[in-house]
C-alpha cells in the first residue's frame, strides 16, 4: 500500500469518528411552553419598531389561574425566563419616563389590582431573584374579565392616541398596559 494511501485512509478514519460524534447530539423536544414575541408595529416588514417583547407562553391544562399566579407574588409575566421588553424609542409608564433600551417586565396581581413592574435586571429566569431596588417604573393597572377564555397565555400591542398598548391575556382575565410616546 502506498504512503499516500494510507494516509487518506487514516484522515477518513479519524474524520468519520470524530463527525459520529456531531451526529450522536441529543436535541431537546418542544417546550411546553413555547417562547414566543410580539411587537409594534406588528407588521413583520416594518423594520421601524416602536417595542417588541419576548415571553414563553404557559397553558392552563385545566389548571386555576389563581394557582398558577397567586396574589400578592410577583410572577415572570409568562413561563421559563421572565419576559423581556425592549424599547427602540423612550416612552412613559404613567408619568416614569422609559429610556430605550430591554427591561425585564414583572407582573404583581393584587385582589382588584395588577402592579406592572420594568425591571433593569436581564436575563432572569423565573422571579425568584426579583428585587425591588432594581425596579425602574411601577403602574398600578385595573385587570378586566372578558367573555372568551384564552387556554394560552398571550401578548399583542395594540395601538393608542399617544403610543401603544401591551394587552396580557390568560384564562379569562385582560391586563392593558399603556406606554405613551
Amino acid at each position: 500500500m502506498k504512503k499516500s494511501t494510507i494516509i487518506t485512509t487514516i484522515v477518513f478514519g479519524v474524520t468519520m469518528l470524530l463527525s459520529s460524534n456531531v451526529n450522536a447530539q441529543k436535541f431537546p423536544d418542544l417546550d411546553k411552553s413555547p417562547m414566543d414575541m410580539a411587537s409594534y408595529p406588528n407588521d413583520y416588514k416594518d423594520p421601524a419598531k416602536l417595542v417588541r417583547i419576548i415571553y414563553s407562553r404557559p397553558q392552563l391544562k385545566g389548571r386555576d389561574l389563581s394557582t398558577l399566579i397567586p396574589d400578592g407574588k410577583v410572577w415572570r409575566t409568562g413561563a421559563n425566563e421572565a419576559a423581556e421588553i425592549t424599547f427602540y424609542k423612550d416612552v412613559k409608564l404613567g408619568d416614569k419616563k422609559i429610556k430605550a433600551g430591554s427591561y425585564t417586565l414583572f407582573l404583581l396581581p393584587e385582589k382588584n389590582t395588577c402592579t406592572v413592574i420594568l425591571s433593569k435586571d436581564l436575563n432572569v429566569w423565573g422571579s425568584y431573584t426579583y428585587k425591588e431596588a432594581n425596579d425602574v417604573a411601577r403602574l398600578s393597572i385595573t385587570p378586566t374579565e372578558a367573555a372568551d377564555s384564552l387556554e394560552a397565555f398571550s401578548m399583542v400591542f395594540t395601538k393608542a392616541d399617544k403610543g401603544v398598548v401591551l394587552n396580557i391575556g390568560w384564562d379569562k382575565v385582560r391586563v392593558a398596559v399603556p406606554f405613551t410616546e
